[in-house]
């Protein structure tokens, strides 16, 4: 049950205000321009951040919930962030991403089950990631497609809505509270 953990509760509040972006599809990352602070992957994942999250269906039922545990350390021009999930039956999985800055100004992410690239942009607070990937669900993989939005909240908070396709269709949305650690003082 997510409420063992510390934090956990403002988190699924904070979450509750991400209700409303069922239709992030029509949202454009540059309708987040003014937002601040700015959402800027590059100063915001290194060192450890610690997210709660929560799968819902297509009908809007809550199927998963879930933490996860994120490591993000810079390597030459490569941001490496390794995610640690733990999810509310038992079941665990990792995920390797890196990140490099892409010609256009934007990120290119990958991963071992990201099937080619994720492409991401930022703008003001917001940044928006869409890519496809092979979702491993106990013993069966589904490939999806994710239109995942990050929202910085403040320096150690990021709100994160992605909504969850195959074939174009709507299969579930996902939603994330992030809390950065700070800096040691």
């Amino acid at each position: 049950m997510i409420s063992r953990y510390p934090g956990a509760r403002s988190c699924l509040l904070a979450l509750g205000l991400l209700g409303g972006l069922g239709g992030c599809a029509s949202m454009q990352v540059g309708d987040f321009a003014a937002g601040k602070p700015p959402m800027e992957i590059q100063s915001y994942f290194p060192g450890h951040t610690k997210a709660y999250g929560l799968f819902f269906d297509r009908a809007g039922n809550l199927k998963r919930q879930f933490v996860v545990d994120l490591n993000g350390k810079w390597t030459g021009d490569a941001l490496l962030l390794d995610e640690y999930f733990v999810y509310d039956d038992g079941a665990k999985q990792e995920r390797h991403w890196t990140f490099r800055r892409a010609p256009s100004g934007g990120w290119i992410g990958t991963a071992p089950d990201v099937i080619g690239h994720a492409y991401g942009r930022r703008s003001g607070n917001a940044f928006n990631m869409h890519y496809t990937i092979d979702l491993k669900v106990k013993k069966t993989t589904y490939r999806v497609d994710f239109d995942d939005w990050l929202f910085r909240e403040s320096p150690e908070v990021v709100l994160n809505h992605a909504v969850v396709s195959k074939y174009g269709i709507t299969v579930g949305q996902v939603q994330l509270a992030f809390i950065h650690d700070p800096a040691p003082k």
